[in-house]
């Protein structure tokens, strides 16, 4: 694993120089991003290994035992990544740099154990590609928003009432099974995370004025990576309900 450290942490104060610190600042600021980048890197391949390995034997697997049983076992791993989210979100001034790297590989690994599902329910094929498809489409919204000189702060309302209302509608869906619905769910769920990614990232790139040579930059990597990868997985998960193939 990659040590995740910012070396301006350790290094000498900045030089008086203006030309000097902007070249620290940059080095600084693309050090932090990347071990934001690791960070959610390192997590989804986590999640995708935990899934595959649950659901392999296909219909034998361990994935189809529980989640195919009448027990409460489906429903704990199901919400068990909400409340993982939960305890960092509200408790990461409380928390350890330490310890919330620990809880953000266990957020990963129990994101895979309810993710295993996928692999029972479409294809291998649609998978990868969806896969890809989302790799390619995070990683040109991220060089956006991380480059654009436009400020997306100001769209951050109006994305988070999106996304309360996507909520709303799919709870909803629940109950009245609408196939019609799922679709037109699953396409404005595409789109408003396509969004939260360029909004997270110039976010998180933001942050790093606020943190730099602090003790909290550790949590603020940890918490930056649980929000970009939480765009891109929900973004797949949606892409894939909306385009995959089925078994």
């Amino acid at each position: 694993m990659a040590n995740w450290s910012d070396p301006r942490t350790a290094a000498a104060p900045y030089a008086t120089g203006a030309g000097t610190r902007s070249a620290a600042y940059d080095a600084g600021l693309r050090s932090y991003m990347l071990s934001v980048y690791n960070y959610m890197a390192s997590g989804v391949l986590l999640t995708g290994i935990v899934a595959l390995l649950f659901s392999m034997g296909g219909a034998s697997s361990p994935a189809a035992a529980v989640f195919q049983s009448p027990g409460i076992l489906k429903y704990a791993i199901m919400l068990s990544p909400l409340a993982f989210v939960l305890v960092l979100s509200f408790g990461i001034n409380r928390l350890s740099t330490g310890t919330a790297q620990l809880l953000f590989w266990a957020f990963a690994t129990v994101m895979g154990l309810s993710m295993s599902t996928i692999f029972l329910v479409y294809t291998g094929s649609s998978i990868a590609i969806t896969f890809f498809a989302t790799a390619a489409a995070f990683l040109s919204l991220s060089i956006y928003g991380y480059t654009t000189k436009r400020n997306l702060q100001a769209f951050g309302t109006f994305l988070i009432m999106g996304l309360v209302g996507l909520i709303v509608a799919s709870l909803l869906n629940l109950w009245f099974q609408s196939g019609t619905m799922s679709l037109v769910i699953s396409a404005i769920g595409v789109l408003l995370f396509a969004g939260l990614t360029a909004y997270d990232t110039q976010r998180i790139k933001l942050m790093y004025d606020q943190v730099a040579g602090t003790d909290m930059m550790g949590k603020t990597v940890i918490m930056g990576a649980l929000a970009l990868y939480l765009d891109f997985v929900n973004m797949f998960q949606f892409l894939l309900s909306f385009l995959g193939s089925r078994e």
